[in-house]
């Protein structure tokens, strides 16, 4: 799709998904949207971010509420945030180095050096997540065990890769270089995801690159569906 219609699509979807059901004057004093403070971030981040806060997305069987993250892939940028919907930090990321938003199957269980670098991509979509142990002993913040997919702190053993000077660029050219792991800089680990997300899971989205916003997030897609049979 060209990019001029893509971001056509991307903000005729962003602006569905802020429009009251009813659509009444007094429902739209109503809708709850994310604080982003000062943090610049994309339109779909905005709409998924405000999706998430006005329908309670991040809300479990208990009544409470979960903190929530959104990666956004084509910015290589991750974004933090409190249960009510107020940022709390956000940083750059470096993400797989293949293109795409489906990882292969049981590609977990396979042998870094066997995974072809097509197939080392950071898979799209909406996991609960929590903090737990690497194969090393590490915490990391886990989205998919199974799938070996986890945000953690910039991998630094192979200096060649120069993760944290990719980090520190200004544009994502270069975030391109993990087996499919999120890596972020080790204060913003330490300071934003390790407080938010020690002692509760968490919901992070990984919003898709190749594919819809709507085909990766079914609750998203639900939502649109019920606000065009309402204004039919």
């Amino acid at each position: 799709m060209p990019l001029a219609a893509r971001a056509l699509c991307s903000g005729l979807l962003a602006a569905s998904l802020l429009v009251p059901l009813a659509g009444s004057a007094e429902e739209a004093a109503r809708v709850k949207r994310a604080d982003f403070l000062h943090e610049r971030a994309s339109r779909d981040v905005r709409a998924v971010a405000d999706w998430v806060v006005h329908s309670e997305d991040n809300r479990v069987g208990d009544g409470s509420t979960l903190p929530f993250a959104i990666l956004d892939k084509r910015d290589a940028r991750v974004y933090v945030f409190e249960p009510a919907g107020r940022l709390r930090g956000a940083a750059p990321a470096l993400l797989g180095v293949g293109r795409g938003d489906s990882a292969k199957p049981g590609i977990g269980a396979r042998e870094l050096s066997g995974i072809a670098p097509r197939d080392r991509v950071t898979q799209a979509g909406r996991f609960v997540a929590e903090i737990g142990a690497d194969t090393h002993g590490e915490d990391v913040l886990w989205l998919d065990y199974e799938g070996a997919l986890a945000l953690h702190r910039v991998i630094t053993t192979v200096p060649s890769q120069r993760r944290e000077h990719r980090l520190a660029t200004p544009t994502p050219v270069d975030n391109r270089i993990s087996f499919g792991c999120i890596n972020v800089p080790v204060k913003f680990y330490e300071e934003i995801v390790q407080s938010s997300f020690t002692g509760t899971k968490g919901i992070v989205y990984v919003l898709p690159e190749t594919k819809s916003l709507r085909a990766v997030f079914a609750s998203f897609r639900a939502r649109v569906a019920a606000r065009k049979s309402l204004s039919r």
